[in-house]
């Protein structure tokens, strides 16, 4: 069950900081690995389903791995100082296949790589548990707010790729889009699985 964890990881925050951590290294080591082995493409992913997990591994410049390493490091601190709890972390693990899978709805994108999905995913887990805490609800609505705010006005629907300024990338907002449903529907199973557990 998503509930039951190593009793090292019940920690609050602690699971969370071992998975941020986790895909930071891997992500650096990656770069050493030929993106086409690596980066999701709609047409390999039955065949080739590591491209599910491997995907966010994959950046396409500095500029890019830079600013989505700082991101990382932003998540793990927005659950860190949430003390997210273990299955908290086991969504942000489910919804990270699951984010590029649901890439399938643009079919026009022919490549993506990059953390950026998985990270909308993430916040959007961490808003969402917080929505649930009487302590944290008034943060966990404006942190889930913000980011509908945010996505919807990428215009994700406008096209598989976007050029936005200052980004030597062209931009795929579907991947947000796509980080931020599954990462709220992930938090929403997670959720129900914690209060539905039988007691230890």
């Amino acid at each position: 069950m998503i509930t039951n964890a190593p009793r090292a990881l019940r920690q609050p925050g602690r699971a969370w900081a071992l998975l941020s951590a986790s895909i930071f290294l891997a992500t650096l080591a990656a770069q050493a690995v030929p993106k086409a082995v690596l980066d999701w493409q709609p047409g390999l992913a039955a065949t080739e389903p590591w491209r599910w997990w491997t995907a966010l591994f994959v950046h396409f410049s500095p500029l890019h791995l830079g600013a989505n390493l700082l991101g990382l490091v932003l998540v793990a601190m927005l659950g860190l100082s949430a003390r997210v709890p273990w299955p908290v972390s086991a969504a942000w693990f489910a919804a990270w296949p699951l984010t590029h899978l649901a890439l399938l709805l643009q079919p026009a994108l022919r490549h993506y790589g990059g953390l950026s999905g998985v990270l909308h995913a993430a916040v959007a887990i961490v808003a969402v548990h917080l929505l649930a805490q009487r302590a944290g609800r008034w943060i966990g609505a404006a942190v889930l707010g913000g980011l509908c705010i945010k996505v919807v006005s990428e215009s994700p629907w406008l096209g598989p790729v976007q050029h936005t300024a200052g980004w030597d990338i062209g931009v795929a907002p579907i991947a947000h889009a796509c980080g931020l449903v599954v990462g709220i529907a992930c938090a929403l199973v997670a959720g129900f699985l914690s209060r539905t557990r039988p007691d230890d």
